[in-house]
């Protein structure tokens, strides 16, 4: 029988070392290395799982399906899933806290579960009962959904292979801790080491693993940054306090594309399918406000339309403020600085305030146009049209770019009642939408005489 040894774990960055020091020479952190004993390796542990050897073959014989995909039930999931769960993958449900994942994950396991395929949640941060409460408030009960109050990562795997379920979902991967590592639950070592041998048992027994987990402040410990290479797809949870506006993004997947948004509503009874997110967020529009404009944006292949505000005013003292909300705030910079020179708005000694209204970020320039306008409309306090959207990116020169989806964004804006729409010149091949007046911009000077002064 081997002789056991001892080795020095850092608990920070999880390097091993053969002798203990005040400081890890790799990471740098002082008094982060523990001693780990390892055992016999004659024997292995009756809960290690048994790795089956496999040959290589060629790709034509491997089998593969896209009718294999396990649906959600869910559409707005599904579209940023690409159709599904693929059997065997690995998804990281990622997002600040309190945004609502836990509930996002519950009611995905109840839609799952509807279906007949057995769902297990597993719950590390809460008990049984407090899960069932949670269920109850959004109506999520089924006799496919089974919990599981664990942290421990044998107990879990046992529990797993046990009662063979359809999918796995574990909130949240951060409470989980296997023993024979040294180090706290939520570190670096111990998340790493648990998603490792997860994502063995997903793909070995063939079930769809979600997981739950929280993002830090640097994204360095506990957090996505430490998992992303390990999984199959990221998917970022997003939304504003105070805004019942969440958004689904996919960062990462290998099953599908990462242009695809899905969004939701919080409301009292859990999440619900934003059919018509438009409608939602220009709802409570202001009739003649200056520094207000729609603007005509893209969320993967969805157009959403969007209010745009902002406000200009004296600067009282010391450097002008540029705040923003949802938008870039370079960006924001840029716009002003292109206005005061080929313009001459004088913005340098003003404050700009910008926001973007309901909680959505703003990605991408085509926004550039739609802040533009609400600018000028604020600086000189003369209110935009109402029914006027706006699509176009702006470059240094003063100049409007077209801007990639023009007719689906103008389609969006014909059909919630926009009669007119700015936009640069060629980016339509033909007429726009019936009844839709289209006022082609090649600089931002024409958008002043035209709309503003």
């Amino acid at each position: 029988m081997a002789k056991s040894r001892s080795i020095f774990m850092c608990l920070e960055c999880g390097t091993s070392h053969e002798r203990h020091m005040g400081r890890c020479p790799d990471c740098g952190t002082f008094n982060s290395l523990k001693e780990h004993r390892l055992g016999s390796h004659s024997k292995e542990p009756a809960s290690r799982l048994t790795i089956e050897k496999t040959s290589a073959v060629p790709i034509t014989q491997v089998e593969a399906n896209e009718e294999d995909r396990i649906t959600t039930g869910m559409r707005e999931v599904d579209r940023v899933l690409g159709g599904g769960l693929v059997p065997g993958c690995g998804m990281l449900l990622s997002g600040e806290p309190g945004v609502g994942k836990s509930t996002l994950l519950l009611q995905i396991a109840q839609a799952i579960s509807l279906t007949g395929k057995r769902f297990l949640y597993i719950t590390g941060e809460e008990s049984a009962a407090q899960v069932r409460l949670r269920a109850d408030r959004i109506g999520a009960s089924s006799q496919e959904l089974w919990l599981l109050s664990e942290c421990d990562l044998d107990t879990i795997e046992q529990q797993i292979l046990a009662n063979k379920p359809a999918v796995v979902g574990i909130d949240s991967i951060q409470t989980l801790r296997w023993e024979e590592i040294p180090a706290g639950a939520g570190g670096v070592v111990q998340v790493r080491e648990v998603t490792s041998r997860l994502m063995t048992l997903s793909r070995r027994e063939g079930f769809p693993l979600l997981l739950v987990g929280h993002v830090t402040k640097d994204g360095g410990v506990a957090g996505p940054r430490a998992l992303e290479h390990m999984v199959d797809g990221v998917l970022q949870f997003e939304g504003e306090r105070g805004h019942a506006l969440r958004v689904l993004r996919g960062l990462k997947n290998r099953f599908g594309s990462t242009e695809e948004v899905g969004i939701f509503e919080m409301r009292s009874d859990g999440l619900a399918e934003v059919e018509n997110p438009s409608g939602l967020l220009l709802g409570d529009r202001p009739h003649n406000a200056p520094g207000s404009a729609a603007a005509a944006v893209l969320e993967g292949t969805r157009p959403l339309l969007v209010e745009i505000q902002a406000l200009v005013t004296p600067a009282a003292h010391g450097a002008p403020a540029r705040k923003t909300s949802g938008i870039d705030n370079g960006r924001l910079s840029m716009l002003a600085a292109v206005l005061e020179k080929r313009l001459g708005v004088p913005l340098g000694g003003c404050d700009i305030h910008a926001n973007a209204v309901g909680g959505v970020k703003l990605r991408g320039t085509a926004g550039d146009l739609a802040l533009a306008a609400a600018i000028l409309s604020s600086f000189h306090d003369r209110a935009l049209p109402k029914d006027v959207i706006f699509a176009g990116e702006v470059g240094l020169l003063g100049e409007v770019r077209p801007v990639p989806g023009t007719r689906q964004r103008l389609e969006e804006a014909s059909r919630l009642g926009f009669k007119s729409a700015c936009l640069a010149p060629n980016s339509l091949e033909g007429s726009g939408p019936d009844g839709m007046r289209l006022h082609e911009t090649p600089e931002l000077a024409n958008l002043a005489r035209r709309f503003v002064e």
